[in-house]
């Protein structure tokens, strides 16, 4: 069964009445429970849960965090290689109807870029483009990553779907990492909110972690972008995809992000927010649904949410972000993607980890590894 022969398997209408409809006295027995499916994953995202519920949600995540963990925070940094798209994504930055200053980055500004990035201490990067196959193709990806993979032990890519031939040329280029957000799990409101252009196939990027997964990468990402849809569905949704991944590709690992939509170009509103508190509860019922699973926030969010976040399951962050093409190198700041909310340095961010007991681990994989066990 594909996941989304899964996915059809729970309609959203049913879902979210059953979601709403949970009692006290199954939130307690899902928080009692010693191991958790996905009939307790349903509890724990009840928006019936209460403060004192809460709390015991949170302990339990960082408990479990702390025995799989440790106090660890891998560090990463996104580099934008072109913000060209040929999509129509409403809520995007990049969408082809938003006029903004476009750019792909030429050999010489990506070194600029890696560069700088690996001066700042990053060797975990994560390269992102628009969809815009002649001007940031998956050649262009192949020779910009062989043009900084000496400067990175793990390179990952947030870009357009590929098919499995297209991942599996990625592996063998040196990427170990895919991040690919749905964005939202309800096809008919992607199908409003992607109006033309190729990311308009539902299906095609639904599948695209599965055959990541096939093509033999280390890490496969997934998330919904919070605020497109109902939150409850999509939170849902996100769990069942993150536990079907982990279940059939058992050598990779799965990492979610938790984006929340923030202001870009072209004035979309969100159909509804997201709060602090949704969020956490999130992460929480996440963590405990997936004890091995990657929980990955990025500066979008405040610096302070980030700080109270930090020990409640959270395993990777961003930092230092920049959005536009050219942003590290400061030869472009125009052409943002969305804006971000923590404006620490990396450097000022690690210290900062270090106060609150954890560690900042900058490198954590390199693949010599592979090379290593061929």
């Amino acid at each position: 069964m594909s996941f989304l022969e899964q996915l059809n398997s729970y309609p959203a209408r049913e879902l979210k009445d059953r979601i709403e409809s949970i009692q006290q006295s199954q939130i307690d027995a899902a928080l009692k429970s010693s191991r958790i499916g996905i009939e307790e994953f349903i509890c724990l995202l009840s928006p019936r849960m209460d403060d004192t519920q809460l709390e015991t949600l949170a302990a339990s995540a960082h408990r479990l965090t702390t025995q799989r963990f440790g106090r660890t925070i891998q560090l990463y940094a996104p580099l934008y290689l072109s913000n060209e798209c040929h999509n129509g994504c409403r809520y995007c930055g990049f969408s082809a109807d938003n006029h903004l200053l476009r750019k792909t980055l030429n050999h010489a500004e990506i070194e600029r870029e890696a560069r700088t990035l690996h001066s700042q201490g990053f060797r975990h990067v994560l390269l992102l483009t628009g969809e815009s196959p002649e001007s940031a193709g998956i050649d262009y990806l192949e020779a910009s990553i062989n043009q900084i993979k000496s400067l990175f032990g793990s390179i990952a890519i947030e870009v357009f779907p590929l098919d499995q031939e297209g991942y599996q040329r990625m592996v063998t280029a040196g990427v170990d990492g895919l991040t690919l957000y749905q964005e939202t799990y309800d096809p008919e409101l992607y199908s409003e909110l992607h109006p033309y252009g190729p990311k308009s196939d539902f299906s095609f990027r639904l599948g695209a972690p599965e055959r990541a997964g096939a093509s033999g990468f280390r890490r496969v990402g997934i998330g919904a972008l919070l605020g497109l849809g109902d939150f409850l569905t999509d939170s849902f949704y996100t769990g069942l995809h993150a536990l079907y991944l982990a279940r059939h590709f058992w050598r990779t690992q799965i990492t979610i992000g938790f984006p929340r939509i923030k202001p870009a170009v072209g004035g979309y509103t969100p159909q509804q927010q997201v709060s602090d508190r949704q969020l956490t509860q999130l992460i929480c019922a996440l963590r405990l649904l997936l004890p091995d699973a990657g929980l990955v926030l990025s500066t979008r969010e405040s610096a302070s949410l980030r700080n109270h976040l930090l020990p409640l399951g959270i395993t990777q962050m961003s930092a230092g972000s920049c959005t536009a093409p050219g942003g590290y190198a400061g030869e472009n700041i125009e052409g943002e993607q969305f804006s971000i909310s923590d404006h620490r340095s990396p450097e000022e961010f690690s210290r900062q980890l270090q106060q609150f007991g954890y560690e900042a681990v900058w490198k954590d994989w390199d693949n010599a590894f592979l090379l290593d066990n061929r």
